[in-house]
């Protein structure tokens, strides 16, 4: 372990006992080698800093890295390598116990409050003082790089560590030049920079020679994965040397970044597949033992590398991730969910936990994670009033700083799962004034995905409209992927329909024929076999001939009837095949669990306009639901419920 001292700015090597550590000296005080310059203003491409006299150092901000060009320090600040054996014991006096330095560094909130925390001390390790590198980049750093570059960087403390951090990296233990490393890449020190080369290289040729314990490697990778370009050879040697090492002896920080790492290294190549099964095998007996950022991490990395032939895995990390919902940070949220849709997954408990806490949360989660539990509970087609709720509120009070993708993605569900909040008006009215103020900033499948979802609710965007039918907008959706494939087609034409039926009113442009559908496609609501032969089996019981019914016809208004009865002006059943003196059509809806909401009697969205539209087109629309049929088990008690809910003037007189 090297040693800093704070008083003669020199790397001093002790004798015995203690010969096989290095004493890191650093200044106290950098005042006496010239006068503090006053802040310069800066551009948000470069300033000044690490000034000492007539010398300074110039800072290039790089995609949001910072260039550090390290110079020569005065005589006062010079490092250099001593042979006085004789300060070991008094370095060693002055030397803070590193547990009580950690716990005051804990309890800096400020560069500035850990700047003068260092002043005060005379000797410490070079643990310590990556730790303080490591702490200033907690506090300094935030989701938009370094908060106060000028604070930090022209500090005279910060310029005398990262100096001798660069020119005695060779002097320092593994653990303080990986912390070193991985907090001057967190505070966005240009990867370019001598500075973290000369970490970089020193890190390299330890890696080479084996000098680096399992814990080291991760804590390399991990360092590595966070530069702009990481170095997939390192990354390659880290994977190598962690293929030899005994899986079942790792921590859960190792293993999840390792899968991590494999991230990168993995791509279409097989020579790590060995060591990805044995880590799937290894992990699954850890499961439980995850913590929540592990479990996401891991979940991450899984659906990053397709491992979706690991079955028992999956569904131990999802079922052990319910407890951590409170838990996990937004964007281990986010990577939770995205596994669960990534391979399929719902579990019962998980959306239970996600109703307790999500609504709660959502004032302070991030649009990004609110629009992934969206997007959960729509391909999922989980009603959860709670969730939607509250996302409703959080809409209305904030959908302004939104991107129009997120506009999209919080909205659509409602349509999807045909369900309305309490404050729906304040909500759509919300919408409109954002569509009036950047329609044309919307992409436009997303823009169109959008205002089908209105119209499945009855909200009807017919302000907009003019725009989606026009020739130019229909170019726009033909040039961008999925283009005008069937499902995009068939929203414009529902589109269409829907203000043909509930809209007399609208007077603009039409959808041109050539881009409707024969017949909309559904994407949820195809029909439930089982459930359909067993509503067959009961008009036959019932209507005693297969010739006054007919299953799934093709309407000439895009709709697909699962059955359709006919009826003359006097209530008598006509067979199928006749088309004049038609006076009733009755289509039977046969619901099954596919077109509802999960565990709710809600129908979805695409199957409620369907059955309107069907009202509207002058059908007499019964509906079979499969939790009215279900407890059913003979054709004689089938035949009298449809009897019941087809004719129900007739039944209980024997016709």
């Amino acid at each position: 372990m090297a040693l800093i001292t704070l008083k003669s700015f020199h790397f001093c090597s002790p004798g015995a006992p203690a010969s096989r550590r290095v004493l890191l000296t650093l200044c106290k005080s950098l005042s006496s080698a010239g006068e503090r310059r006053k802040p310069q203003s800066y551009s948000p491409t470069a300033v000044r800093v690490l000034c000492s006299k007539d010398k300074c150092r110039d800072v290039f901000c790089w995609k949001n890295h910072v260039q550090l060009r390290m110079q020569s320090l005065s005589v006062n600040e010079t490092v250099h390598l001593c042979g006085d054996t004789g300060s070991s014991a008094q370095a060693r006096e002055r030397w803070m116990d590193e547990q009580v330095f950690f716990r005051t560094l804990k309890s800096l909130h400020t560069s500035q409050e850990i700047f003068k925390f260092l002043r005060c001390l005379e000797v410490m390790s070079d643990i310590m003082a990556s730790g303080a590198l490591q702490r200033i980049s907690e506090v300094e750093v935030d989701g938009d790089g370094l908060k106060n570059p000028e604070d930090v960087l022209e500090n005279e403390v910060f310029r005398a560590l990262c100096f001798q951090f660069e020119f005695e990296s060779s002097k320092l233990s593994n653990t303080g030049l990986l912390n070193a490393l991985q907090a001057l890449i967190r505070l966005r020190i240009d990867p370019q920079s001598t500075l973290i080369a000369s970490l970089l290289s020193e890190c390299e040729e330890r890696l080479a020679n084996r000098k680096l314990t399992v814990d080291s490697l991760c804590s390399l990778g991990e360092s590595l994965l966070e530069l702009e370009v990481p170095s997939c050879a390192m990354l390659e040697q880290i994977v190598s040397h962690m293929q030899e090492k005994d899986i079942e002896n790792w921590s859960p920080r190792e293993m999840a970044m390792v899968y991590k790492i494999l991230q990168v290294v993995v791509g279409e190549r097989e020579q790590y597949r060995d060591l990805l099964n044995r880590m799937n095998s290894a992990t699954l007996t850890i499961a439980y033992q995850l913590c929540p950022k592990f479990t996401s991490a891991i979940l991450n990395s899984l659906v990053a590398l397709h491992q979706t032939q690991v079955v028992p895995l999956i569904l131990a990390l999802c079922k052990h991730s319910v407890k951590h919902v409170p838990y996990f940070t937004s964007d281990e949220l986010a990577s939770v969910l995205e596994a669960f849709l990534f391979f399929g997954h719902r579990e019962q408990i998980f959306t239970e936990a996600l109703e307790k806490h999500v609504p709660k949360s959502i004032p302070a989660m991030p649009p990004e994670t609110v629009s992934k539990v969206m997007r959960y509970c729509c391909q999922k087609k989980i009603l959860s009033k709670p969730i939607l709720d509250a996302v409703a509120e959080g809409f209305i009070s904030n959908a302004d700083s939104f991107t129009t993708d997120q506009i999209a993605e919080y909205i659509v569900p409602f349509g999807t799962l045909n369900y309305l909040p309490p404050n729906a008006s304040s909500l759509f009215r919300k919408l409109e004034a954002i569509l009036h103020t950047r329609l044309g900033q919307f992409r436009p499948h997303a823009l169109l995905n959008l205002l089908h979802s209105c119209v499945l609710i009855q909200r009807y965007p017919v302000n907009f409209l003019p725009k989606i039918f026009s020739p130019y907008f229909l170019q726009e959706l033909q040039a961008q992927p999925p283009g005008l494939d069937r499902v995009v087609a068939s929203q414009l034409t529902q589109l269409f329909l829907t203000v043909t039926l509930e809209c007399p009113f609208y007077e603009g442009p039409k959808l041109l024929p050539k881009y409707q559908v024969n017949a909309f496609l559904t994407t949820h609501c195809f029909l439930d076999v089982h459930l359909f032969r067993k509503v067959k089996s009961g008009l036959l019981h019932l209507l005693k001939k297969g010739m006054y019914f007919s299953s799934e016809v093709s309407t000439p208004y895009f709709y697909t009837v699962d059955i359709e009865i006919k009826l003359d002006e006097e209530g008598f059943m006509l067979p199928a095949t006749q088309c004049e003196e038609v006076h009733t059509r009755i289509a039977l809806c046969v619901d099954g669990q596919n077109r509802f909401c999960v565990n709710s009697h809600n129908l979805l969205g695409e199957e409620a306009i369907k059955q309107r539209h069907l009202q509207l087109l002058g059908y007499k629309v019964v509906q079979v639901p499969f939790f009215e049929v279900e407890s059913i088990k003979s054709c004689r008690k089938m035949a009298e419920y449809l009897h019941r809910k087809i004719f129900p003037h007739t039944y209980g007189h024997g016709c």
